[in-house]
């Protein structure tokens, strides 16, 4: 005997697969998704219609910045970085999940074409660092594209952080943060300033800034690119 199967359940069904496919970018609660095309600002950050979006979790070379291929020879990998992007997101609408707002008013998200997380895409592909003051979603990515020696990972290359300290004018720069204000390794310049600012800082690390305990302050300053 056959049991007739009501339009109720056949639509509950659909809901449930729509729920278990989409749940984690379009019913993530707290965030607002924005649904539009989008044109390509540099390797981090894209604009939908009126709104800047900064890429959440990456940081990817800037425009002009330079990096050394595994031969030693410079290349413009901010630009390639920027161009990357643009062939993956040319003339595709986008998806992005806010995330935040930044300290320039730009909303800060997860962006998506169709099924492809694009701050996966970038990191996973060596155009982009995970960008871990911010999150370590992306780590395991950055991993993979280092292993692989893909984009940037290919030769060497400055942290975009680094880079982008480097352009300011000297006056704005300091050598160490105001007193008793609370850093991390993202506000040195250098690796130097994060040690020497960690060793006068007084017993117990008290800004947290050597994780593995061996008395060497901000690793992946001192580390990057190797």
């Amino acid at each position: 005997m056959k049991t007739a199967i009501g339009p109720g359940i056949v639509i509950a069904a659909v809901l449930v697969v729509v729920i278990i496919y989409f749940g984690g970018r379009f019913l993530d609660i707290g965030g607002s998704m924005i649904v539009a095309d989008a044109t390509v600002t540099d390797g981090d950050t894209i604009r939908m219609g009126q709104n800047r979006i900064r890429l959440y979790g990456i940081d990817a070379p800037e425009k002009g910045q330079t990096c050394t291929d595994a031969m030693g020879q410079a290349w413009y990998c901010g630009d390639s970085a920027t161009e990357a992007l643009r062939s993956l997101i040319d003339g595709a609408q986008i998806e992005c999940k806010q995330k935040d707002t930044d300290q320039y008013d730009r909303i800060v998200a997860v962006c998506y074409r169709d099924e492809i997380d694009i701050n996966a895409w970038m990191v996973r592909n060596g155009w982009a660092v995970a960008y871990r003051r911010y999150s370590r979603r992306y780590v395991d990515e950055e991993a993979k594209a280092k292993r692989d020696g893909l984009g940037i990972w290919a030769g060497e290359f400055e942290s975009p952080a680094n880079w982008r300290r480097r352009q300011r004018p000297i006056s704005t720069q300091s050598s160490r943060p105001p007193p008793g204000e609370d850093v991390d390794c993202g506000g040195f310049p250098t690796w130097e300033q994060a040690q020497a600012f960690f060793e006068n800082a007084g017993p117990g690390d008290p800004h947290r800034l050597d994780g593995d305990g061996d008395g060497i302050a901000c690793e992946a300053l001192r580390n990057w690119g190797f």
